[in-house]
């Protein structure tokens, strides 16, 4: 799954979702585009629970 997030700046944004989704999910695959503001997941987790888990730590995702 693909996720657009504005918030997203820097390796420290980027590092802070990673390490939120994988606390949840260790098995997740996570990869951040920092300059495109991309979040692609690989994970059996919903979509909406990752969604969740991002918003928590303050990057929420936009509505595709």
């Amino acid at each position: 799954m693909e996720f657009k997030v504005p918030s997203i700046a820097c390796q420290d944004c980027a590092d802070t979702i990673i390490q939120e989704i994988k606390t949840h999910e260790p098995h997740a695959t996570v990869n951040v585009d920092i300059e495109k503001k991309i979040v692609k997941v690989d994970t059996k987790a919903s979509e909406e629970s990752v969604k969740q888990m991002m918003t928590a730590v303050g990057h929420t995702p936009e509505d595709n």
